[in-house]
């Protein structure tokens, strides 16, 4: 988590910044395979949140979009769509640090990820260094 959060604050300047969410995919080694910040202000893609730039990254480094065996580690819960998007990586493992009661889709709002009824359930840990992970939130969003 240490590194999630080191890549969520390493965004550009705030006022240009977009939320700093920091994602980070490990390989069954251990080995890190791909970081992802959130880059929608940057972009203009609503779909770049953080675990999805992480996703692409690590597709493309492993020439596959089978994720099997990987744990992804992000600053604060997924969404709805990030969620799905780990769950048809098949990643194997989620961590990840502050809750997000007005979106989250694995324990707050929904549980995406465990759900019976979609194909590949992965473990979850929440909460790692949750204080932490909000902290980095709510001093960006008291700046605005």
């Amino acid at each position: 988590m240490r590194r999630a959060l080191t890549v969520a604050a390493s965004g550009p300047p705030v006022g240009a910044a977009d939320v700093p969410v920091g994602a980070v995919l490990f390989g069954p080694d251990g080995e890190e395979l791909a970081v992802g910040r959130n880059e929608r202000e940057l972009t203009g893609d609503p779909t770049a949140h953080a675990e999805v730039v992480a996703l692409r990254r690590a597709a493309a480094a492993t020439g596959s979009w089978r994720l099997s065996d990987c744990t992804m580690v992000v600053t604060l819960e997924p969404c709805t769509m990030c969620a799905g998007a780990l769950v048809l990586a098949r990643v194997a493992r989620l961590v990840f640090g502050a809750w997000e009661p007005k979106t989250g889709a694995v324990g707050s709002l929904w549980d995406v990820v465990r759900d019976r009824r979609v194909p590949h359930r992965m473990e979850v840990y929440g909460g790692v260094l949750a204080a932490e992970c909000a902290d980095l939130l709510r001093d960006f969003f008291g700046r605005e």
